[in-house]
Parts: structure tokens; sequence; C-alpha cells
């Protein structure tokens, strides 16, 4: 998306909220609804790519119970202590991987292969707001393959902007489902009136999609709301003190280490793969198990809407690659 309309989004929300300000002030927001699209295109740089991981779409519904849950899952997901703020959360997602050279329908072995998936995440982010503390759960369903119809969209959107055919979807890697427990924990480090925060996270990814544990910090600096407050908060006006601030401008620093021992999106069996049976092996490239990744960006919130911009680059996820950058832009509405 060119950012001139993404400007133009930004703008007709800023001034549509003014209108709704003086109805919406004393309402405490319970839903968020967000767009989320990362994609190498997108590139401070000016240098976008397609290949790699080139493009993940997430549709993400978040809301909180006034009354207690029914969901057995729920009941299983942990909170961050009796008082913590629980924001709970549907997510629907396709990712892709591509090659450097979508161009041709030949097998590439020394190249990231086509890969898609489509899934489901139902979530529980909750907070401490007195500790300063978070914890994070993710239970993720889906499936890897011509299923995730990451072929279809990628040659619909490429149809649309008029840019090369993607050829070699016959190769992608083959039919394979994906069930995933992902855990993660946050705890402030340091905090500097209300311009600066530094948090310390970690976090652990298990099952057939991904296997990993990562660290990392998260730094904020700007005029914003407290992190551990709730997940909301930070997508729109806030208090302080009894004030009403109307906007949030803040920047976002995310350095982070992953150690990984299984990814079903870079590694596994292709489609047509017998008929290659000289080849059979060549693709198997061992994941990286070790990446270091560093994510940047701006957040700009006024009323109940948010817009963010990040920028990600990190090391190669298959040993001997290159290494990839991307963009994310994200569109938020709660109400």
């Amino acid at each position: 998306m060119k950012p001139f309309l993404l400007l133009i989004f930004f703008n007709f929300f800023w001034i549509k909220d003014n209108l709704l300000d003086a109805q919406t002030a004393d309402k405490t927001a319970t839903h968020l609804f967000r767009i989320y699209e990362d994609n190498d295109f997108l590139n401070i740089s000016g240098n976008g790519t397609d290949n790699c991981y080139t493009n993940g779409l997430r549709l993400e519904f978040f809301y909180i119970k006034k009354k207690q849950s029914r969901f057995f899952i729920d009941h299983l997901m942990p909170k961050a202590g009796n008082n913590s703020v629980n924001v709970y959360g549907w997510n629907l997602a396709q990712l892709m991987f591509t090659p450097n050279d979508i161009s041709t329908t030949k097998y590439q072995p020394n190249d990231y292969q086509y890969s898609g998936a489509l899934y489901t995440t139902h979530s529980l982010y909750s907070f401490n707001k007195v500790m300063k503390y978070s914890l994070q759960t993710e239970i993720i369903a889906g499936i890897r393959g011509p299923a995730s119809f990451a072929k279809e969209f990628q040659t619909f959107v490429h149809s649309v902007i008029h840019y090369t055919k993607p050829m070699g979807w016959d190769n992608q890697l083959d039919t394979y489902p994906l069930l995933n427990i992902n855990v993660t924990a946050e705890k402030q480090l340091m905090a500097i009136g209300n311009f600066i925060e530094v948090i310390g996270g970690a976090g652990l990814d298990a099952g057939s999609y991904l296997g990993a544990f990562s660290v990392y910090s998260l730094i904020r600096v700007g005029q914003m709301a407290p992190y551990f407050n709730g997940y909301f908060s930070r997508y729109g006006s806030f208090y302080r003190k009894g004030r009403k601030i109307k906007t949030q401008f803040y920047l976002v620093a995310k350095p982070a280490n992953t150690f990984v021992w299984h990814n079903a999106l870079v590694f596994g069996k292709r489609m047509n793969e017998e008929q290659y049976t000289t080849q059979k092996n060549e693709n198997m490239r061992q994941i990286s198990q070790q990446l270091t990744n560093i994510q940047f960006g701006a957040v700009a919130a006024r009323g109940n809407f948010s817009l963010s911009y990040l920028q990600s680059n990190s090391t190669g996820f298959n040993k001997g690659l290159y290494h990839h950058n991307w963009g994310n832009v994200s569109l938020c509405y709660r109400w």
C-alpha cells in the first residue's frame, strides 16, 4: 500500500474519531479489530523484494469478557494475577514463503521453498499493571500446503498489480497439519517517567508448526500509555491522573534472539518430490538454529484508532541462505 494512501486512511479515521469523541469520552473500550499486513515489498530502504517470507496477512479480533468465560480452553490459559487485565482474541492468518525467482516453474533447491500456511489462533493476553508483567498464551490450529490458498492469493494479487506471475507453486511444501501452543512472559525492567520503557521477554513455541525459544527486549519511547495497563490502552486515547490524553505517538525497538529446532514453513517434503529423485535431498537445508532479529518502527494513535509501521530484519531462516527484511502495517479500531 502506498504511503499516501495510508495517510489518507489515518486522516479519515482521525477526523471521524474527533466527531465522535464527545460521545465516547467516558466509554471504556472492550473490543478491538486489527488488520495486520507483513510484506517484504514494504522496506524503508526502498528496495522491496518478493522472496523468503514474502507475505503475512492477519485479521484479528480482541475482546474483554464481562463475565467469567465458559470456554474450557480459557480456563487452561494462565493469567497474570487476580486483578489482571485479560484480553482474549481470535485471528485468521495466511503466511507464504517463495524463492527469489518466481518466474520459473523449475524447482530451485538452493533457495527457500514455496510454502503457504492458513491457520486460526485463540489467545489470552493477561497484564498485571501493578506488578508490571504479562503472560500471553496462543493456541494455533491450521494447515500447510495447497489448502492454505497461498498460490491463489499471490497469483490474484500479482495479477491485480500487474506484477510477475508466480509460476513455481507446484513445488510447494505438501499438506501438513499445524498445531502449536505459544507462551510468552514479559516484565518491565526499567521506566523513566512516562516517556521511556524497557521490557524483557521470553517465549516458548511448541508444536508441529514451530518449535522455538526466544528472548528479547522491548524499548518504547514517546508519549504513550503504560504498557502493562492492558492491550487496548496502547492503541488509542488513554487517561493519566484523571486527564484524557487523546493522542499517542511512540517509537518501538525490539531486538531478539531465537533458538529454533523446527519450522514447518521452511523445512519439509514437497508436493512433487518424487519427480526430483536425483535432487531429493538437495532442498533439505538445515534450518538455522539461531536467528537474530531486530524490529523497529512507530505507532500513532488517537481516539479509538491507531496506525503503526514496523520494519523487521532477520538473519537467514535456513543455513546458507540470505537474511531478510520486511515491513508491517497495522490498522486498529477499538470500541
